[in-house]
């Protein structure tokens, strides 16, 4: 009898190398034994991937399925999640109409995961007016495993703004438990000050969105997030950067010793102000904006050099009625992403030069790592879930009509990408096929962060 539930062989991408016809072996859930091509040992099942990539379980850090009610939730958007390789939903606490801002709306949260999620879900909480700071200990004690606070009001209870001094207390409350302060950056007496004079003079078109909100909109935010990490001793990590600037002052920040880290959206290194916001108008409406050409390169070379955290998708599922009125202004911000975040930037990196590693660094172990789930998620080392997606490579028109979103439009309609989900495994499970979903709700589970006190 064989030693091993599973043993699944091919090109298996890590964060530092690939090893061509490798294989790894997994026992109940857990990936238990690696080794090379000429070495593979039997098993109750084997999945015969050679000639086809191999990368661990995506971990999508930026996840909200639940910022417009009754639209989408946990479990559609779990299914979406899997379809896309994401095996892991880091969720955010902006839901409609409650935020997640205290220990019961946590274990409520919890709860509607383990009923309704196809894969696994780590959850970030918030501040707000109603529960105050006192409601952080409770959180860190729930399983929360980062923080998500703005500098800017989207909504007053659910996603409001939270004022510098009071940010200061926030992530000195947080130091301790090693969690990450992930902060939206954007500068709002500058924002609001923009769009209403712009909205005065009738400037309100497909490209106004862009010239409200110039860098400085973003790059003082996100100076002002670095300087409170580094007075507080707090991990301060700026969510969604769009601008080279952000990266250097990052950067600035590492050098001076200080926890500072960073994260990008795939859709500020795939899409460009001149082509897609032209063509898809309010849709690539997204916080920050879509940037021009000039700037996206620019990324690039900060992900190219290493100097990314991860990336993430940003999804959120509008409806159409919130993405089409002639004044951007008063379109919401953000677009659906779960099923597009690992092909597109698997595709970027092919175009850029980059190795298949660095997209497991950011879409993997780099997101792992930064909400403490390295112990469990994020590789394909022994000890870890063994959660894994095989990819084909292939070229192919991305077509959002058969999305398992609760919407099927995408600013990526239409974009070549060069690879596509043949199957994603959660726990040695098949969640996705390439055609349907496998498992069932419910199967998915809420994912703990690793840290003195934490049960996993």
């Amino acid at each position: 009898m064989s030693d091993f539930d599973v043993v699944v062989q091919g090109n298996i991408v890590g964060a530092d190398r690939i090893r061509f016809d490798g294989w790894f072996a997994v026992r109940e859930g857990k990936v238990v034994a690696t080794g090379e091509a000429d070495n593979v040992p039997s098993a109750c099942e084997f999945i015969d991937a050679r000639g086809r990539w191999v990368i661990p379980g995506v971990l999508d850090g930026q996840v909200h399925s639940g910022s417009q009610a009754n639209q989408e939730g946990i479990g559609m958007a779990s299914r979406a999640a899997a379809a896309g390789g994401v095996t892991t939903m880091v969720e955010m606490p902006y839901d409609d109409p409650e935020p997640v801002a205290s220990r019961p709306q946590l274990d409520r949260k919890i709860q509607l995961i383990e009923q309704d999620s196809h894969v696994d879900v780590a959850a970030y909480a918030t501040l707000n007016n109603e529960h105050g700071l006192e409601a952080i200990p409770g959180l860190i004690e729930g399983g929360a495993c980062a923080f998500k606070f703005s500098t800017f009001e989207a909504s007053p209870n659910r996603f409001p703004r939270v004022e510098e001094d009071v940010l200061y207390e926030a992530f000195r409350l947080i130091v301790p438990s090693g969690l990450a302060c992930g902060v939206h950056n954007q500068n709002q007496e500058i924002t609001r000050k923009n769009i209403l004079r712009m909205t005065e003079e009738g400037d309100t078109g497909w490209d106004a969105f862009l010239r409200a909100h110039p860098p400085l909109v973003e790059n003082l935010a996100t100076a002002t997030i670095y300087e409170l990490g580094a007075l507080t001793g707090a991990r301060a990590h700026a969510v969604h950067v769009s601008l080279s600037r952000g990266f250097e002052l990052c950067n600035m920040y590492k050098r001076a010793g200080t926890a500072a880290s960073i994260e990008t959206c795939v859709q500020y290194l795939m899409l460009n102000h001149e082509e897609h916001t032209k063509r898809f108008g309010a849709l690539t409406k997204h916080y920050p904006p879509i940037r021009p050409k000039a700037e996206v390169e620019k990324l690039w070379t900060h992900i190219g050099n290493g100097e990314c955290t991860f990336v993430s998708s940003d999804h959120v599922s509008w409806g159409l009625e919130r993405k089409s009125n002639p004044n951007v202004f008063k379109n919401s911000s953000g677009g659906p992403g779960l099923e597009t975040l690992l092909p597109a930037l698997w595709t970027g990196c092919i175009e850029h030069g980059l190795s298949p590693t660095m997209v497991v660094q950011l879409l993997c172990e780099g997101p792992a790592k930064h909400f403490l789930l390295e112990h469990r998620k994020g590789h394909l080392n022994p000890g870890a879930d063994a959660d894994f997606v095989i990819l084909d490579q292939e070229r192919y028109a991305f077509d959002p009509s058969t999305s398992l979103s609760a919407v099927t439009w995408s600013s990526f309609e239409g974009r070549e990408f060069m690879v596509k989900v043949a199957a994603t495994f959660l726990r040695g499970q098949l969640v996705w096929d390439g055609r349907k979903i496998c498992n069932q709700a419910g199967d998915g589970q809420f994912i703990r962060p690793h840290r003195a006190g934490a049960v996993s």
